[in-house]
């Protein structure tokens, strides 16, 4: 039997910075300019085997004038046009990008990551979100209610994959002497009538090359955590220790079940962020040094508003304990972080500074320490069943992203917990995923994409 392999991705926005590391001497501030950054940093994941490099996203920009000064929320790339860059100048890393299902149209969506798909030679996964904001960009006077974005989101999928089986996989003939461009038997029309959408279809797009693109999903709120045990493929999530990643981890896949979908359908990465040294004490003075180019007040404020904790705490002293109101607000954008704030400092009771030292503004965990500490926390996560792998966010870029494939990723293979060659050339490939058959045509004998080892360099 083949090993079961420790998934990687790595996780940017379109802006290039990473969380509110922005401020070090060391870090890029241009990659929203220049995209010469975006191709070497997916160059050096590449030549360390990553599976995927993921973009997340999102459809507005602040207005407030404390965030607009202190925070790189924008301007940022869109992922859609930088995977389709990087499509250009890599071979074998997956590329995920964020695109909302409250915020788009299932046509163009599944024409966008069906040439995609076959612009990267399959190596594309669409993150399926309902965002967190952004209404008001789109003709409404404010954000979508939340059971209404995930019952649209359940429909936005099936009408995009619907839309992928428009044709089957040798439909095209392109035969000069008959003067047949295609076989209309191998057509499929969709005709989809539902309570969001009506598409008719069919997609002037070839079949992806996966079939489907990987499908990707973010949410951990209840109807989160039911979109993705539905359809979701590769699940990016956060968790602050191992049992409760390991209770998330086997909820999802229970659920999953009910949907008929085995556990290993699912690979589930949670967020984390590492400084790596060579010494404890040079990683613990790394960390030190990030810390020192952080704003606390700036931090502490990007936590309240995103986790809608119904308190600022913005101008707390360091050894002040966290305050929260008895009563939390009820909130119509990011459910699942803000529990997984309120819980920790709850049950925690820390003070600012354990809070500004443990939690970036996205909530992943932070892990200080030698590539053997790192890839001891990795295997015991990986091996005790909370995860398939992790989502690394790095602590900066570019030496951040430097350190994690120059140090841990040299232990992790000498452990045989990640590869070190590419077996294949789609992502499915990468991710131990089948190709999805068209439900309305059976397969054609061969397919023109064929797998081919890629070493990784160390």
């Amino acid at each position: 039997m083949t090993p079961r392999l420790l998934r990687l991705g790595a996780y940017f926005t379109g802006s290039g910075v990473q969380g509110d590391s922005w401020r070090h001497p060391d870090a890029h501030t241009d990659a929203h300019l220049h995209f010469a950054r975006y191709q070497g940093y997916a160059q050096r994941l590449e030549a360390a085997c990553f599976d995927a490099l993921f973009f997340y996203d999102n459809v507005f920009a602040p207005t407030d004038p404390v965030a607009v000064a202190s925070s790189p929320l924008a301007p940022r790339w869109d992922p859609l046009v930088l995977v389709a860059g990087l499509a250009l100048v890599t071979q074998r890393i997956g590329l995920v990008a964020t695109v909302s299902t409250s915020y788009s149209e299932p046509y163009n969506v599944a024409r966008h990551f069906a040439s995609l798909d076959q612009l990267s030679q399959g190596r594309v996964g669409w993150n399926v979100v309902t965002s967190t904001a952004g209404g008001e960009n789109f003709n409404l006077p404010g954000h979508r209610d939340h059971a209404q974005r995930y019952e649209r989101a359940h429909e936005f999928v099936d009408v995009v994959t619907g839309l992928w089986d428009s044709w089957a996989d040798d439909a095209f003939l392109a035969d000069k002497t008959s003067g047949r461009w295609a076989d209309p038997a191998k057509l499929h029309v969709l005709h989809h009538r539902g309570p969001h959408f009506q598409v008719q279809g069919p997609l002037n797009a070839a079949r992806p090359v996966q079939g489907w693109p990987v499908l990707a999903q973010a949410g951990a709120s209840e109807a989160g955590k039911d979109l993705a045990a539905r359809i979701g493929e590769l699940l990016y999530t956060a968790a602050q220790d191992v049992d409760e990643a390991r209770a998330f981890y086997t909820d999802v896949k229970t659920r999953a079940a009910q949907w008929r979908r085995p556990p290993e359908a699912i690979q589930i990465l949670p967020g984390v962020m590492p400084v790596v040294g060579r010494t404890r004490a040079e990683a613990q003075a790394q960390y030190d040094d990030l810390l020192r180019h952080r704003d606390q007040d700036v931090q502490l404020r990007a936590l309240s508003q995103y986790a809608s904790l119904g308190v600022d705490l913005s101008g707390l002293s360091p050894d002040d304990r966290v305050p929260l109101p008895e009563h939390i607000p009820e909130t119509n954008s990011h459910k699942s972080r803000q529990k997984l704030l309120v819980d920790w400092i709850r049950r925690e009771r820390p003070t600012v500074r354990e809070l500004t030292t443990r939690w970036s503004a996205g909530g992943h965990r932070m892990l200080v320490g030698t590539p053997q500490d790192i890839a001891d926390d990795f295997e015991h996560w990986f091996r005790s069943g909370a995860c398939d792998g992790f989502n690394i966010m790095f602590s900066s870029a570019p030496n951040g992203l430097n350190d994690f494939c120059d140090l841990v990723v040299p232990e992790l293979q000498r452990r045989g917990l990640t590869r070190s060659a590419y077996s294949g050339r789609t992502l499915r490939e990468h991710l131990g995923l089948p190709r999805v058959p068209n439900r309305h045509f059976a397969a054609p004998a061969t397919h023109p994409v064929s797998a081919a080892q890629g070493v990784c360099p160390a």
